[in-house]
């Protein structure tokens, strides 16, 4: 089988990796990282800095839709992975063209958040729509719930034990979240007495470390997030994927973010969710109460910080620990690889 694969992100090439050890006999073409083969355009290429950059990123995204849709008539099927700015326009110029090719959306775009009329175009231009979250029936009618990738991507090395003197800071992996969090995670761990293990991406080259995060003496680096989580007994995480991931992992954790006060206001102006955190998203959802604590702005400061350290209920976390991991039941990428190579009869 030939397979057109559309994985800009590098969340979407992680999530491709571990599809692909699931495919036999399968070559793939079109947009992914490049360690997975030659592929038509690199995932690197599409990488944003600045405003010049974006307005040449999407020349070369109208070129590249051209190219592979051209490419699509090799293909026996088309997987679209995330990237919905990019892939929808894909999908619906691969389905103008060749009307009868297979087109697999694998991690939907998130219309629960914002964008929900996105939602009737994919289900305009995609054949199968691979769920990751039970919850997208409500906004997909064809989404079929697959797992999620993380019970697939989390693997917890025997020799990381969990120390109750340990605590995991996790400032994010963009440098405007980490320079906005670090002051208050140095004040933090200043007073907290045990080892700090400071999440510092692995892309990140040792000799900027200091440009991204400062002072960072009173902490103990590690490059491996799942690490530094499983092997802490408690975490301050930055809003995003870190968060279901520290929540499945099992650490209690408290979400923190912090942003400029105009990017927050209108952020919460179009996100209409009362929750941020994807585990607590999960869970409200099911009607289930939050999982873990967020705080957002000026909240993120040692005194709160510190109180909800002390007082959150351990217990508690981990019983609704049990209950997130039995909403999402298992990972994806072994039936994902099934619905790709699903052949009607």
């Amino acid at each position: 089988m030939r397979l057109l694969v559309s994985a800009l992100e590098p969340s979407a090439n992680l999530h491709l990796g571990y599809l692909l050890k699931e495919l036999d006999s399968v070559e793939i073409v079109g947009i992914f990282d490049r360690s997975f083969g030659e592929p038509l355009y690199g995932m690197d290429e599409f990488s944003v800095m600045g405003i010049v950059d974006v307005l040449a990123k999407y020349f070369k995204g109208k070129e590249a839709v051209h190219e592979m849709v051209s490419l699509a008539k090799g293909c026996d099927k088309v997987l679209l992975i995330d990237a919905p700015a990019f892939n929808i326009p894909l999908a619906k110029e691969i389905k103008r063209r060749y009307p009868n090719k297979e087109i697999i959306y694998y991690i939907l775009p998130k219309v629960w958040a914002w964008k929900r009329k996105r939602a009737a175009l994919v289900e305009r231009y995609c054949d199968r729509l691979a769920s990751i979250f039970p919850f997208e029936s409500r906004f997909y009618s064809r989404a079929e719930y697959v797992g999620n990738p993380l019970l697939d991507e989390i693997e917890i090395d025997e020799k990381w034990k969990k120390e109750d003197s340990n605590i995991a800071f996790l400032p994010g992996s963009r440098r405007s979240e980490i320079r906005r969090l670090m002051p208050v995670f140095r004040e933090l761990a200043a007073s907290i007495d045990g080892k700090k293990l400071l999440a510092i991406p692995p892309f990140l080259e040792d000799e900027k470390i200091v440009e991204w995060y400062g002072d960072i003496s009173g902490f103990t680096v590690v490059k491996n997030t799942h690490e530094a989580v499983a092997r802490s007994s408690f975490a301050f995480v930055c809003s995003g994927t870190a968060t279901l991931e520290t929540a499945l992992i099992g650490t209690p954790f408290v979400l923190v973010y912090k942003t400029r006060p105009l990017e927050y206001k209108i952020g919460r102006f179009f996100v209409k969710l009362p929750f941020v955190g994807l585990a607590n998203i999960i869970m409200d959802f099911e009607g289930l109460p939050p999982l873990h604590p967020e705080l957002f702005q000026e909240e993120v400061n040692l005194k709160n910080l510190l109180r909800l350290f002390e007082e959150m209920d351990r217990d508690d976390f981990m019983q609704k620990c049990g209950k997130l991991k039995e909403i999402l039941k298992h990972g994806s990428a072994a039936n994902v690889a099934k619905m790709i190579q699903y052949t009607k009869k």
